[in-house]
């Protein structure tokens, strides 16, 4: 367990599959998380999710627990490494929304980032966004990431195209 001011990122257990297919499947959740047509997961879907985690060295994932009472509210995680270049793409979302704008995911990035870059020896993070996701914007640039690119119009949503924003961060600014 990785522990933060609010919150620990944990393992994932059998017993958070059923809330995390509620989460996913939550309209406003899956609006700043899934780029394709929002069509919803069932149980099954989900399950395998789970059980495809074990044995993969190339993406790791956390579900993040509250610390006042050990509520599971999320999940992050290391989408892609790339070994020889040394970078890595993140992910992560809030999906109980009584969480939402208090500090909660600010904490679980900066504990994830702090795993990256301190355990893992890791030179670059990045991670991309939704022009219209401004709480994970802010949450972002708080956490140190900077805005490296654009990706103009790349995602449709509501009847509408909005840009997809590429961030990073590297090592040598968060040891600074």
């Amino acid at each position: 367990m990785y522990t933060g001011k609010k919150i620990r990122l944990r393992e994932y257990k059998k017993e958070d599959v059923k809330q995390a297919q509620n989460f996913i499947n939550d309209p406003e959740v899956k609006r700043l998380l899934h780029p394709g047509i929002p069509y919803l997961f069932t149980f099954e879907d989900e399950q395998k999710w789970f059980e495809g985690m074990s044995g993969t060295k190339e993406k790791y994932s956390f579900a993040i627990e509250t610390l006042e009472d050990n509520k599971y509210i999320g999940g992050c995680g290391i989408n892609d490494i790339d070994w020889k270049n040394s970078v890595i793409v993140v992910g992560i979302f809030i999906g109980d929304k009584d969480y939402w704008s208090k500090g909660y995911g600010t904490d679980a990035m900066k504990v994830l980032i702090r795993f990256i870059f301190e355990q893992m020896n890791i030179h670059k993070i990045k991670l991309n966004v939704y022009s219209f996701n401004e709480r994970a914007i802010r949450c972002y640039e708080k956490c140190g990431f900077k805005q490296e690119g654009r990706l103009r119009k790349e995602i449709f949503r509501d009847g509408k195209y909005y840009d997809e924003i590429v961030m990073g961060l590297l090592s040598e600014e968060y040891f600074s």
